[in-house]
């Protein structure tokens, strides 16, 4: 009886979708089906690849304003050609694009700050769609005897190269002497900003985010004697109006505030 099954039936099936998929992702190196037209493998693959490429252009428009067309069409195919995604979900196609250039991406003429470039925009696009939201609670009228923490909708990041000024006209070569601190976070109107800030500011907002709910004193007072500096309360002082402006800001919060 198997030998009057219909010819559609002795197919083997995964190596078909295997040898589909090896052609979609890179024409050059794979034969198309020969049982398919090659104008319509054609169209699968571009279909594809376009839906890759204007999902990355949208998540990483600095990054693709940087290169030119033959460089970022380069990147974006050696992207889909290479990377296996972890995720079926396009709205996580831009953290597998920064495995992508972290673990795989090998190619001698890229910007030295590409992937901290592009991982300060997923911080960006990563933010806007979070659905973390936090309670609006009032500012503690003692700042410094309240206990606080770091907003969930708030990153407290460092990198060697400037890269919220990284521009055409702005191309660094070397990363300078100091590193580049910033806090990025979502505002209660939900618009995403940055500051930059200070080596001492985000020691600070790191205690605060390991120790969750920290006393305000605390976590300045460790800071202060860290940098074991001769007028603590100097320290202190300046810290604690950072702190002030950082909660206006809705970067900290107080200690007791509900996520919903």
């Amino acid at each position: 009886m198997l030998a009057h099954l219909p010819e559609y039936m002795n197919v083997d099936f995964k190596a078909k979708q295997q040898e589909f998929a090896a052609y979609i992702r890179n024409p050059h190196r794979n034969p198309a089906p020969a049982d398919v037209q090659p104008e319509r493998m054609a169209m699968y693959r571009q279909l594809f690849y376009n839906n890759i490429d204007s999902f990355l252009a949208a998540n990483f428009p600095v990054l693709r304003k940087l290169l030119n067309d033959e460089q970022w069409t380069e990147l974006a195919e050696d992207f889909f050609a290479k990377h296996t995604n972890q995720s079926p979900y396009f709205s996580e196609i831009p953290e597998e694009f920064l495995a992508y250039l972290e673990n795989e991406r090998q190619h001698p003429d890229d910007f030295p700050f590409m992937l901290e470039l592009a991982h300060y925009e997923w911080v960006e696009m990563a933010l806007s769609i979070a659905r973390d939201e936090v309670t609006p609670a009032p500012i503690p009228n003692n700042l410094l005897q309240a206990n606080v923490k770091l907003s969930p909708l708030a990153w407290s990041l460092a990198y060697q190269y400037p890269v919220h000024k990284i521009a055409p006209d702005f191309l660094p070569e070397q990363p300078p002497a100091q590193p580049t601190f910033l806090v990025v976070y979502r505002d209660p109107d939900d618009d995403v900003n940055f500051i930059e800030i200070t080596p001492m500011t985000y020691r600070l907002l790191e205690i605060i985010e390991q120790n969750e709910g920290v006393p305000t004193a605390t976590a300045l007072q460790q800071v202060a004697e860290e940098l074991q500096h001769p007028n603590p309360q100097l320290i202190i002082t300046a810290g604690l109006q950072i702190l002030q402006e950082l909660a206006e800001k809705t970067v900290i919060i107080p200690g007791n505030s509900l996520l919903v």
